[in-house]
């Protein structure tokens, strides 16, 4: 099964910090990556993402619209909108 891709939007990138603005239409995907950095999302909706990760693994994670969460550099996944409409969050990585 092919999903569509998420759009991600860069909206400041220096040598601090860069922020993403990543938009889903139902059942998009970010595709496999692995984060780089510490970062943060801020959903900018309620919603739910599914995150399949290595070896398997899949879990759902309900969201809040402007309740954000924390992760530490070295995350890897695929993250699916699972929100039955279109989402988005902004990605706040901490660079060292």
């Amino acid at each position: 099964m092919t999903r569509p891709k998420a759009e991600p939007e860069v909206l400041v990138d220096n040598d601090k910090v860069a922020v993403t603005k990543w938009s889903f239409a139902e059942g998009a995907e970010t595709g496999w990556h692995r984060h780089g950095h510490d970062y943060v999302v801020v959903p900018l909706a309620d919603g739910k993402l599914i995150l399949e990760e290595p070896g398997g693994g899949v879990h759902e994670a309900p969201l809040g619209f402007a309740k954000p969460y924390f992760r530490p550099e070295g995350v890897e996944h695929n993250v699916v909108n699972g929100s039955g409409g279109p989402f988005a969050f902004l990605e706040i990585e901490i660079k060292r």
